[in-house]
């Protein structure tokens, strides 16, 4: 079913007149915005587990980076007085060529996080991924927002992944998401630096940090305690998991460095859905995906959380979507503006996934909060597909960008 409808016209003349947020959302004029407001909102362990990366965060500062190495070439006098941004993944059409990325740990950011992060997707028609380490069971996030997608982490047993694989079928989920890049878990030093670690362990110094941030303890935490009971990890197998406090949650992180490509064709033979591989960034890996039955890739270093060091998924996109043939070629890492998503589509990906902009916005204002972050960016992506002479996604290519250093043909 179409996803496009739901989506309102827009106003690129709107900006003149002032915001379009409200209350606390009304200096929100861009998706960086969000990041201060949560910074003051979250107490620091939980902001630092959501906007740290590896040791040095040199992968997560490139993932910016990489988007100032092009420049755009736009055409005037098109006639672009009607747009359209949608786009089609395994046959759902949406209404913008961007998503929600999976985010752990989602419902410790803003209250009941998972399902204000899906059914803001869902109103605004774009692809939400639920994260494997998500602490609201995939049943009642599917339920709150059909159409969802679900990310696993699975590990190296097979037992284990054909009886996760039929609880996600089982709950309506069509398209599954496996990320292949966490054989082992990154050094997020940053994360312990800010005073995060998993399991969480109380502390006076957490215990500080929460009461400094009275509304995030009253709004949050709290709240979950009286509605939901201690947070659990839902969903990274088919039984429920260890508690957040619960030194179990180690143990059920472990066990995936045996994980090979073998377990991918046997996931292939099991899974009818949509199958999606995401943390590629060799294009050799793209044509094994291709190789083992994949419908989709998307480019991905893991938000820098992984592999210091990594390379930019926009970096490595146009070669990985040479790589893939007919397989859908998705990505994230980087993406703040709607210029981002223009250029990483003209360079190949079909749809681009957003993730920690999202989650300052829950943080921040729960479910309107967000629906303000996808509407900025909807607006972007408009605005700027009009400057550049486009009138849909489809007429965004190659031909649109200039490398910015020293170009011999300009």
């Amino acid at each position: 079913m179409s996803k496009s409808d739901v989506a309102a016209p827009i106003d690129p003349w709107k900006a003149f007149s002032g915001a379009s947020g409200r209350g606390r959302l009304a200096g929100v004029l861009a998706l960086e915005d969000f990041e201060a407001l949560a910074r003051n909102t979250l107490p620091r362990p939980v902001f630092g587990y959501v906007a740290g990366a590896a040791e040095t965060n040199a992968s997560l500062a490139d993932n910016r980076n990489a988007f100032g190495q092009w420049s755009f070439v736009p055409r005037v006098l098109r006639d672009v007085a009607v747009r359209s941004q949608t786009i089609e993944l395994f046959g759902t059409t949406y209404a913008a060529p961007f998503g929600i990325a999976p985010m752990g740990l989602a419902a410790l950011t803003a209250f009941d996080g998972d399902r204000v992060l899906a059914r803001a997707a869902s109103k605004c028609g774009i692809p939400f991924v639920l994260s494997a380490t998500s602490l609201t069971p995939l049943e009642e996030v599917i339920e709150a927002a059909p159409g969802s997608w679900f990310q696993a982490y699975l590990p190296g047993e097979d037992a284990r992944i054909i009886a996760l694989l039929e609880r996600v079928r089982a709950a309506g989920y069509r398209t599954l998401v496996v990320t292949v890049d966490l054989p082992v878990a990154g050094n997020r030093e940053n994360n312990i630096r800010a005073g995060f670690s998993t399991p969480l362990r109380p502390n006076l110094r957490l215990m500080w940090d929460g009461l400094v941030r009275p509304g995030w303890l009253a709004k949050t935490l709290f709240r979950t305690l009286l509605v939901r009971g201690m947070p659990h990890f839902e969903n990274s197998f088919a039984e429920r998991g260890a508690p957040l406090l619960s030194s179990k949650v180690a143990r059920d992180f472990s066990n995936r460095a045996q994980f090979s490509w073998r377990h991918i064709e046997r996931i292939r033979d099991i899974w009818k859905g949509n199958l999606i591989l995401k943390g590629i960034l060799s294009p050799e890996d793209a044509a094994l995906a291709k190789k083992a039955g994949a419908d989709g890739v998307i480019v991905s270093n893991h938000g820098g959380r992984q592999l210091d060091g990594a390379v930019s998924a926009l970096r490595v996109l146009a070669s990985v979507v040479r790589e893939a043939g007919d397989m859908t070629v998705m990505m994230d890492g980087g993406v703040r503006r709607g210029s981002d998503v223009i250029k990483a589509l003209a360079l190949g990906a079909r749809c681009v996934f957003v993730g920690r902009p999202f989650n300052y916005a829950a943080s921040v204002g729960g479910e309107a909060g967000v629906l303000h972050a996808i509407e900025l960016l909807r607006s972007e992506v408009d605005r700027n597909l009009a400057m550049l002479g486009i009138d849909r996604i489809s007429g965004v290519d190659r031909s649109i960008l200039r490398h910015a250093v020293a170009d011999p043909a300009s």
